[in-house]
């Protein structure tokens, strides 16, 4: 979405919008939500970017921007930007991708694209896919129609999305890599992405080949994954020892070479981090084939977040008493990340599960989800009175929980408070302490 707003938002010299949008989804429940939502003038994603929805406010005063189901769209495009969900699975112990989807949208696009048109992939795809998957993919759809296979053009560029109240930015004000595998598609993919992103301030990066452009998304992805993992162990040796692993890693990062140092938290989630580092193995074994060629790393990292959410789920269960029969937790966000509503893989999803599963009660509420699908459960909006609850989790730092009231809220009532991703600070914590609350929090321990 945050794309499609970008490229109808890029104007010409005399103001005059350079493009014409149209978003293309499947006739799905969820995909009829987002055309009607767009060509209604709701835009279909929670966001607190006020850029993004002034974007899209403006889009549709100009009316450069409709979405539709009906493939007949591509006949008529200059560029098509693909944008498709490709989801990686385990299967035996290992980590596998199902292109069937992903082929049958390529295979579209090749049956109705205009010669000379430009696909351009920002899907986060296995090192490889390009050439090995849509290249073949689009050429034999094009050899249907006697055209060879060079009539359309291929490049990739992928996005460094941060969704939250920077959303709109990260694709105009951001710095953009991509790559083609021919001098024609690399040109026209640079022309292309010139007219979007603001590339006075934030200059282009081309690759030498889609695969090296692939790969540095896959590999971009994986290091911050590995990061994050990689201080989980921190996390957990600061809790038994009793510092405040925060305070040591501030003090970290004011040396410029360590000033990205990560920290720990209540898990990982999204749509990037959670699979990303999983696609290196994929490409290696199955379109490079390359058996012997592992990434153990990449394969720990995922391993270690998707844990996450249960270091605070057994924290809780230590504060009350070792177990969560007949407990009623109070979950604060489920989104994977703070400002935004996106609730896929979020590590609250996995909290919840384990929780319910332990025989806990569990009560969700996050400002941005009115509904979970993942769960199927509908959120009340406003936050619930504090009497009931054992235990509160802070899970997500959105901006609502940090400006809460939390003492006048808690109403002489005294639950344990977790606080499991830096959410409020130590003297939020230490006001909870004295108000009779037993206090916890990731990375610091039992708060005293």
């Amino acid at each position: 979405m945050a794309m499609a707003l970008a490229v109808a938002s890029a104007r010409s010299n005399d103001g005059t919008p350079r493009f014409n949008v149209i978003g293309v989804d499947l006739p799905t429940p969820a995909g009829r939500s987002k055309i009607d939502g767009i060509n209604s003038g709701n835009l279909p994603i929670a966001s607190t970017d006020a850029k993004l929805l002034s974007a899209f406010q403006t889009a549709q005063a100009t009316g450069n921007l409709i979405a539709t189901a009906d493939p007949a769209a591509y006949e008529i495009a200059d560029v098509v930007v693909v944008d498709i969900h490709l989801d990686l699975e385990e299967c035996n112990g290992k980590p596998h991708v199902d292109f069937t989807g992903f082929r049958a949208a390529i295979t579209e696009l090749g049956c109705r694209l205009r010669p000379g048109a430009l696909v351009l992939i920002e899907t986060t795809v296995p090192p490889g896919t390009c050439r090995k998957v849509v290249a073949p993919t689009l050429a034999e759809a094009l050899q249907t129609r006697e055209l060879p296979a060079d009539a359309v053009l291929l490049a990739h560029a992928y996005e460094r999305v941060m969704p939250g109240d920077q959303y709109f930015d990260s694709i105009v004000n951001f710095w953009r890599v991509y790559a083609a595998d021919s001098t024609a598609a690399a040109e026209r993919c640079e022309w292309f992405l010139s007219q979007v992103v603001n590339v006075a301030d934030y200059p282009l990066t081309r690759l030498g080949s889609t695969v090296a452009s692939e790969t540095a998304k896959v590999l971009e992805n994986s290091y911050r994954a590995t990061t994050i993992a990689f201080m989980e162990e921190w996390g957990r040796f600061a809790e038994a020892v009793g510092i405040d692993l925060f305070e040591v890693i501030a003090a970290i990062r004011r040396r410029p070479t360590h000033n990205n140092i990560r920290q720990p938290g209540f898990g990982v989630g999204g749509y990037c981090l959670t699979k990303d580092p999983l696609f290196a193995a994929f490409s290696a074994q199955h379109l490079f084939e390359l058996p012997g060629h592992s990434f153990p790393f990449c394969e720990q990292a995922v391993a270690t977040n998707r844990d996450m959410p249960l270091v605070s789920l057994r924290q809780v269960t230590e504060q009350l008493g070792g177990t969560l029969q007949g407990k009623h937790l109070l979950l604060l966000g489920i989104s994977y990340r703070q400002d935004v509503g996106d609730t896929r893989y979020s590590p609250s999803e996995t909290f919840y599960r384990a929780a319910i599963a332990q025989g806990a009660a569990v009560t969700c509420h996050d400002p941005l989800v009115s509904h979970w699908s993942e769960i199927g459960q509908d959120l009340a909006a406003a936050l619930p009175a504090a009497k009931g609850f054992d235990a509160v989790i802070l899970a997500v730092p959105h901006a609502e929980y940090r400006q809460q009231d939390w003492l006048s809220w808690l109403d002489g009532q005294n639950p344990l408070f977790l606080d499991a991703n830096q959410v409020l600070d130590n003297a939020v914590l230490t006001a909870l302490k004295q108000a009779g609350c037993q206090v916890a929090a990731i990375g610091k321990g039992k708060f005293q």
